[in-house]
């Protein structure tokens, strides 16, 4: 379906490297087919004697004795899929305290940190763990951004010969996450349940979250919504964005907002199957939106992220704590973004460093002190280099 195509991934890859460098065991987590066996592979080839696939027969059976499998070993270790072999964890954990240590494990997993969590307690302290979605922007070029908006960041979907190719692929990972990924992981919601609730949040994509209506729509309860939105959470398929909140003298919205992580999938649950549905969808500025500071944070990695929002009206799409300091992130598609009195409200009372205002247009300008109004395709330019650009304006 993808062809020949080869996009590097240099960034994820010197991060693992560093990781391994630094701790006995590295988990990369992440959604299924997003990259990881392929990252995995430039570090240690599919076919070496340390590398057990536990999607294969024969990696399954080369494990069944752990202890016996793993302990003469030697260099880097693979174990892919891990979350299919939890009661390896213990294993891992003797191994990893060795001294001089033999070997240093590198584990792949579909499942979210706390969907692992009970299961890799023992490794506390000696673990170190990475998370990779699909392609960032930055890795594909300014030049992609329209096709990676609509199509999403994950690899098969975004590679796809055509359109149809790609919808059919996320149709498929729909139903195969619903259907048989999460069955796996132990959860027993029904898949036609979990769909019916992905897709009505997909029309709260963008929206700050309230409970009460999801639960009357299903005819379930409220804990239960909460239940099932923090699975999705878990396995990487949606972003709950915190509220941030401070002992300010104004009534601050406490509920986080809602985005389906990979616009792809977005668009598929919406039904939107080509540029032309996308660009008079009721829900394209939600959209952008959600693209944008999907790949923001990805390409930043602030400290902490946040959104901003008083009851009085004023808000700010992304807060970015990073180095000590304060960054604002307003998304606009609009032509010709202006200084509106939100954001001024945000510049003091959030007391920022800088607020960058993105928009789909092709030129920076400044709007004041500590405002500036910079393309979206500015993600895509020079990699990390854009950084300074996206926090802190960088007009040239």
């Amino acid at each position: 379906m993808a062809g020949n195509a080869f996009v590097a991934r240099p960034h994820p890859l010197a991060k693992l490297r560093a990781a391994l460098r630094r701790s006995p065991v590295v988990a990369l987590l992440g959604p299924r087919q997003s990259g990881k066996t392929t990252t995995a592979r430039l570090i240690l080839p599919a076919d070496s004697p340390n590398y057990f696939d536990l999607e294969d027969p024969q990696g399954l059976a080369r494990l069944e004795q752990p202890m016996t499998a793993l302990a003469e070993l030697r260099g880097t270790v693979v174990i892919d899929e891990i979350q299919r072999r939890p009661e390896l964890f213990p294993v891992l954990r003797v191994l990893a305290d060795r001294h001089p240590r033999q070997a240093r494990f590198l584990v792949l997993g579909s499942a979210s940190p706390d969907l692992l969590r009970q299961s890799s307690e023992s490794l506390a302290g000696r673990m170190e763990t990475l998370t990779i979605g699909g392609f960032r922007l930055d890795e594909l070029g300014e030049n992609a951004l329209m096709k990676h908006w609509r199509r999403g960041g994950f690899p098969v979907a975004y590679l796809a010969r055509t359109e149809t190719n790609s919808l059919h692929w996320r149709e498929q990972f729909v139903r195969t996450l619903l259907e048989r990924d999460l069955p796996q992981l132990g959860v027993r919601i029904p898949s036609t349940a979990l769909l019916r609730f992905w897709t009505m949040l997909a029309h709260y994509h963008g929206n700050i979250w309230n409970a009460a209506e999801p639960a009357r729509s299903l005819g379930i309860s409220q804990p239960t919504v909460r239940q099932y939105l923090d699975l999705l959470t878990d396995v990487f398929m949606l972003r709950q964005l915190q509220p941030w909140h401070e002992n300010l003298l104004k009534r601050q919205v406490k509920a986080p907002k809602i985005y389906v992580r990979d616009t792809g999938l977005l668009h598929q649950l919406l039904g939107i199957r080509t540029e032309r549905d996308l660009m008079t969808h009721p829900k394209l500025g939600s959209s952008w939106e959600g693209y944008a500071v999907e790949e923001v944070i990805k390409l930043t990695e602030p400290d902490h992220a946040y959104y901003w929002a008083t009851h009085a009206g004023a808000e700010l799409d992304l807060l970015l704590f990073k180095n000590g300091r304060r960054y604002g992130v307003e998304i606009k598609r609009e032509d010709a973004p202006r200084l509106t009195p939100s954001m001024r409200i945000a510049l003091e009372d959030l007391k920022l460093d800088h607020l960058s205002v993105l928009y789909p247009g092709e030129r920076s300008y400044t709007l004041g002190p500590r405002v500036s109004v910079i393309p979206l395709r500015v993600v895509g330019k020079g990699g990390p280099r854009a950084i300074p650009r996206i926090l802190v304006g960088g007009i040239r």
